[in-house]
């Protein structure tokens, strides 16, 4: 833009009738420092450094349909410095090889193409899942063989000519002056990765331009110029990450080559595999049906375990990259089968004991014992897990109104509604007192998002009571509402009581504090309380607010509480915004702002006049102001009963 401005004024001048030969070369010399490309030319030229320029090929003719016939073989032209110095095929039938074939250059222009001997296209190919794992050291172009920039960008730096040898199967190695690079057929080489993203220097273009460059840093290395910013989308997916910049690929196959540290595929793998499977097969198919369930499993593992360290060594020790999935499978399916036929052998004495001890037990337990019979024994076992309490708001009195028999019935449905729910979430119900239930998630059965069921349980519990309310209240003229309280952590579970009864149940500080947060509920007027450690695990898949710190019996540390409103799509704007409100008041709260925190509150009930949680704060608030706490307060409030 700014070339073709200065021309279209000197233009104007001449029109005009002012020639001068001291203004033309003015104007020739602001023509030239305008001309970006011939600065870069330039600059390439005069630079001490070997300068390789990076291009790349379109691949079909779809690509390259825009380009005429003149740009075509200038194309051609620019990027004739990539192309190999020397092809040396083994015999006649190997100039017969076929190597991955492109369509067109998108070189760079003449005029800076020109201005070094050095070119290297930087296509790269991922697999079919997505993955770059190999980069094309050779493409073929109009029967020409043309190498990666990787590979020239060594040749320039070790000042060694580019050769490739092509045996009959295809292509065996790249040479780089005593440097062998393995190959596979078609000319690809195995990226050997030497870690994730920023394994090497990274040195931001503003220091460059800024001079804020050590010499020493850069002297005597091989600087890769690239881009590494999310909005150019020059990132990979690598074995290693899904966001890897394209340019640190460059430099890791670089750095292996030097190394001579190569991942290599040789060409005897497929038998390599074939023979694998067919041993496993052998062996398995020989020795699984005559061993036990127990001794089984140990071989599988150990035929499984020794072809993996096998293939790691031969990975690891030579380079050599082995199928590793195949054999294992042909191993998994054996033992599957064999296990399968087994199990419905099995399966009329297993249905048999879960006939008869499910009317007594739950059924995951049941299901525990059928597959470990040897659990039958005192004793229990430390596990992660969310411990579930809930309770009937005024459950006393609803039971004095009704008849002994309306209230069992109430009773048993209710709990029938709510026990579905415990069980959909994988949960396990340990337990009925009267109204209350017991109930944890992540034992017996393991449960990763242990905390994520348990939140979403109660709160379909919440949604299901809420629906069945007045079918209750015109059936038997009560209202049922329900507490729970949740807390995730470690406790002991497993069957307790004594050798003749058991009761596979969970003990500990996590269940005791679960207990005490479903009575807390009842202070400030909330019917879902979890605990900081719930919240923690479950922020992602719920909506909820924290509410206060709170001391509570039997704990020392205090404790921070959260109310569970519902799924995080649940929240609406007033919502939110009474929960914001909230949590401002909160904060003032702690700092002792008792004012302020008064005035959040009051816009938190302004938007929900029915926030029992805020009238209870600003109640706090205002006792706090005529009585203020210790110095020593921590922010949490002390609670006086359980």
């Amino acid at each position: 833009g700014q070339v073709l401005t200065l021309q279209q004024i000197r233009e104007k001048l001449h029109a005009d009738g002012i020639r001068d030969v001291s203004l033309d070369v003015w104007f020739d010399d602001l023509v030239r420092q305008a001309d970006n490309d011939h600065i870069l030319a330039e600059a390439i030229g005069a630079a001490e450094a070997k300068v390789v320029l990076g291009y790349f090929f379109q691949m079909n003719a779809e690509q390259g349909a825009h380009t005429s016939g003149d740009q075509v073989r200038s194309q051609a032209d620019a990027a004739d410095s990539s192309r190999f110095s020397l092809v040396r095929y083994a015999s006649q039938n190997s100039q017969q090889v076929p190597f991955i074939k492109a369509h067109l250059p998108e070189a760079n222009i003449p005029r800076i193409a020109g201005a070094t001997p050095y070119s290297g296209y930087f296509n790269m190919f991922p697999d079919d899942d997505g993955v770059i794992r190999w980069i094309p050291g050779v493409l073929e172009y109009e029967g020409q063989m043309y190498a990666h920039l990787s590979l020239k960008t060594l040749a320039a730096h070790l000042q060694a000519p580019l050769t490739l040898h092509v045996a009959d199967f295809g292509a065996s190695h790249v040479q780089i002056g005593d440097l062998a690079v393995p190959t596979d057929e078609l000319g690809r080489i195995m990226i050997n990765y030497r870690g994730g993203a920023n394994t090497y220097d990274h040195i931001p273009v503003t220091d460059i331009l800024n001079d804020r460059i050590d010499p020493e840093r850069v002297r005597g290395k091989i600087i890769i110029v690239g881009v590494t910013a999310v909005g150019i989308y020059d990132l990979r997916v690598t074995p290693f990450e899904n966001v890897y910049p394209g340019v640190e690929i460059h430099a890791g196959l670089i750095d292996s080559i030097l190394s001579r540290d190569f991942l290599h595929q040789p060409a005897w793998a497929a038998l390599f595999d074939i023979f694998g499977m067919v041993c496993a097969g052998l062996l398995f198919g020989f020795a699984l049906p005559r061993l036990g369930v127990t001794y089984g499993a140990l071989a599988a593992l150990l035929f499984a375990a020794g072809y993996f360290v096998l293939t790691q060594y031969l990975f690891s020790e030579m380079g050599l990259v082995l199928n590793l999935v195949y054999p294992l499978l042909v191993i998994l399916a054996l033992y599957l089968f064999l296990s399968i036929y087994r199990y419905l052998v099995q399966e009329g004495q297993k249905r048999f004991i879960k006939n008869a001890f499910s009317t007594y037990l739950s059924p995951s337990v049941v299901n525990q014992l059928i597959d470990s019979p040897e659990k039958l024994v005192l004793g229990g076992e430390r596990r992660e897990i969310t411990a579930f309490f809930s309770d009937v708001e005024g459950f006393t009195t609803i039971s004095e109104r009704l008849a002994p028999e309306a209230l069992v019935e109430l009773l048993n449905e209710f709990l029938t509604e709510m026990t579905d729910i415990v069980l959909e979430k994988s949960g396990m119900v340990d337990k009925f007192e009267g109204d209350a239930i017991i109930a944890m998630f992540g034992a017996p059965n393991e449960l990763k998002d242990h905390a994520i069921a348990a939140c979403h349980a109660s709160i379909q519990m919440q949604k299901r009571l809420e629906a069945r309310r007045p079918k209750w209240e015109q059936e038997k003229g009560v209202t049922l509402k329900m507490r729970i309280g949740l807390f995730s952590g470690p406790a002991v579970v497993g069957n307790m009581g004594s050798k003749s009864r058991m009761d596979y149940t969970m003990m500990g500080d996590t269940v005791n504090t679960a207990a005490r947060l479903e009575g807390v509920n009842k202070f400030y007027g909330t019917y879902v309380m979890i605990g900081e450690t719930t919240y923690d695990a479950a922020a992602d898949a719920v909506f909820a607010r924290q509410l206060d710190s709170i001391n509570v019996v039997g704990k020392k540390q205090p404790v921070r509480i959260y109310e569970l409103i519902g799924f995080a799509d649940d929240a609406d704007e007033n919502l939110r915004r009474l929960v914001a409100f909230y949590e401002k008041g909160l904060a003032a709260y702690r700092d002792r702002s008792w004012d302020d925190a008064v005035d959040f509150f009051g816009q938190a009930l302004a938007v929900s006049p029915e926030d029992r949680p805020s009238r209870v704060m600003i109640d706090r608030c205002r006792q706090y102001k005529v009585n203020p706490p210790g110095t020593d307060w921590n922010g949490a409030f002390t609670m006086q009963s359980k």
